[in-house]
């Protein structure tokens, strides 16, 4: 269990979107400072957010906010990509990226930053998926959400030893530019990341951020061939 009030986060992605949320329900709940980060420089006018770029696919660029973000209790993994071509007609590189991103971005991040969440106490590691990464239809990206959600799942035994909280997020759509071309009911993003911060702040390991990934969740002991998505509907 962590409480945000005093803390130092980091956010990747934190520019725009459920990104750009979080920091303010960070900030709002009294975070101390917050690292919010962009594939590109972005400037932000509230003394307690420090900006910086970012670029997940390099251990560099990663290695280079660790020294910056020192003081970090908190990582947020919330920097991706959505690229859902079918897996066998798709653009070979492209899945590839989407893996890069969504599923070795962030364990490049949480390896640059375990030593540090060791050095103030454990802190916590927070991990964005998908409601997708359970459902068949969306190609790679629901296979990189798919990876990260078991990733996440294994540094959780693999940090508990240095006491860092390991929270798995699971959402349906969220209201931002990544889906603004599919026809879906949307959450705000406000309210997924109120959502996200009571879990931490609860001691939740997961948090199922909406009522379609608490009906997915249900279902997945159910017969896999039901488990499938369609952006029609």
């Amino acid at each position: 269990m962590v409480d945000v009030a005093g803390r130092v986060a980091v956010v990747t992605g934190g520019r725009r979107g459920l990104g750009a949320a979080l920091v303010d329900e960070l900030l709002a709940r009294g975070a101390r400072k917050v690292y919010a980060t962009g594939r590109t420089a972005f400037a932000d006018a509230r003394r307690e957010v420090v900006t910086a770029e970012l670029e997940v696919r390099s251990a560099e660029s990663i290695a280079a906010l660790a020294a910056r973000a020192a003081d970090a209790e908190l990582v947020f993994n919330n920097a991706g990509v959505l690229r859902p071509a079918a897996l066998l007609t798709g653009d070979i590189d492209s899945a590839t990226e989407t893996f890069d991103v969504n599923v070795f971005g962030p364990l490049r991040v949480a390896r640059a930053f375990a030593p540090i969440l060791a050095g103030h106490g454990g802190g916590a590691l927070i991990n964005m998926h998908s409601v997708l990464s359970w459902l068949a239809g969306s190609g790679a990206y629901g296979a990189s959400k798919a990876a990260a959600w078991s990733v996440t799942n294994s540094l959780r035994l693999e940090l508990a030893a240095q006491h860092t909280q390991v929270v798995g997020v699971h959402a349906g759509f969220i209201d931002t530019d990544m889906v603004a071309a599919i026809r879906r009911p949307k959450a705000t993003p406000a309210a997924i990341a109120a959502r996200i911060i009571d879990g931490l702040e609860s001691g939740a390991t997961e948090v199922l951020a909406d009522e379609v990934t608490h009906t997915v969740k249900a279902a997945l002991s159910g017969p896999v061939e039901h488990l499938t998505f369609s952006a029609a509907g």
